[in-house]
């Protein structure tokens, strides 16, 4: 929309992309340090509002800069109900079934690409992004702002709970909270591999996905473009809800890598096809991928590292990926602008998506008994 209503170069809405994330995975660490001093949900409440403020504000955007300042502050707000708290969160109310309460919570994620990105179009394309926007600004506040108020707690023992829904035992010591000491983690090669790892697959992931309405708006028409994103989320949902069980049946690292293979195979078939048939056939196996790899990030380092310092670590390998996450966008829309179409780009993805598996495989496994090693507070 903003490439139809302005007039802007793809490479340039990609750029104010790229601030998006830069600015989001920078603010994570200052947000994991707030989670650890006060009650998430302030955090949480306070990102709702600034990021459905400066939603509403994108449609009045003239000039490019003030593009990219109205993303810097979305992506802020956007950090503050993101992944850090709310994977803190989960991970402090579970352990044996960690993975399917990460699977059912980040499905929201695709719930709302399946529901929302088809109304975000059409209201978009109905009303203009000056109209368009503020109600949907309205929108992000009414679905964060009340729910993490009202319903987000941020850890089970204050409320006599233990983790997987365990009644703590009156007049028993509470148990101490386990894992690695985060000046320890940051140092691990299994941190540095899933880090640098995450930076290639999601960097090529995110590209994709931003791309992939004009993509397909352009070798299948308009009404197929805003089907393009439902197609993915559906397919992510799914995905992620069975990967969410069958995970805990085979290493953790090993699934994301053979994830991240996939997931280059479908952008070469992206990259090539041709027809609608067989766009969306790699549309769906794409979706497919996409989803897991998104959930295995925070459940790696919670299964690697533990609790105990899990919101700075993760926040830390959050940093750096979200930066090299991206530069995902702005390089499929430069090759995009250079070649005159969307094959190199993609190609260009598959092949960051295939060296990321490759530094991913060499982390070692993810899986250890935090009970039994000498890292417990």
């Amino acid at each position: 929309a903003i490439s139809k209503e302005r007039g802007w170069d793809v490479s340039a809405i990609s750029l104010a992309t790229t601030v998006f994330f830069l600015v989001g995975g920078i603010s994570g660490v200052g947000i994991a340090r707030l989670i650890a001093r006060f009650d998430v949900r302030y955090v949480m409440v306070a990102g709702g509002m600034l990021g459905g403020g400066m939603l509403g504000l994108l449609g009045q955007v003239t000039q490019q800069w003030q593009l990219f300042v109205v993303y810097a502050l979305y992506a802020a707000g956007w950090a503050g109900g993101g992944l850090v708290p709310v994977t803190s969160v989960v991970t402090r109310w579970y352990r044996r079934r960690r993975s399917v309460a990460l699977s059912i919570t980040s499905t929201g994620l695709s719930v709302g690409g399946v529901v929302l990105t088809p109304l975000a179009k059409e209201l978009l394309d109905s009303q203009g992004m000056r109209a368009g926007t503020p109600w949907l600004g309205v929108l992000y506040v009414l679905g964060t702002v009340p729910f993490a108020w009202f319903l987000v707690r941020p850890d089970p023992r204050p409320l006599g709970w233990e983790p997987d829904g365990e009644r703590t035992v009156a007049g028993s010591a509470p148990r101490m909270t386990s894992g690695a000491e985060y000046s320890s983690a940051i140092r691990t090669r299994f941190f540095r591999a899933v880090t640098v790892g995450y930076v290639l697959a999601l960097g090529s992931q995110v590209g994709a996905i931003q791309q992939l309405v004009k993509l397909t708006d352009e070798r299948a028409g308009a009404r197929s473009a805003s089907f393009a994103i439902s197609a993915v989320a559906a397919t992510s949902v799914v995905a992620r809800l069975i990967g969410g069980r069958v995970v805990t049946r085979f290493p953790l690292l090993r699934v994301t890598v053979w994830l991240s293979a996939v997931q280059a195979v479908s952008m070469v078939g992206i990259a090539f096809a041709g027809g609608a048939v067989a766009l969306f056939a790699m549309i769906v196996v794409f979706g497919a991928t996409i989803g897991n790899i998104l959930m295995l990030q925070p459940l790696l380092i919670a299964e690697r590292f533990g609790v105990r310092d899990y919101p700075r670590i993760f926040s830390r390998t959050q940093m750096v990926t979200v930066v090299g996450t991206a530069g995902g966008p702005l390089l499929l829309g430069l090759l995009r602008d250079h070649a005159g179409g969307y094959r190199a780009s993609y190609l260009a993805a598959a092949a960051c998506s295939i060296v990321g598996a490759a530094v991913l495989a060499s982390g070692g496994a993810a899986e250890i008994d935090h009970d039994h090693v000498s890292m417990e507070r």
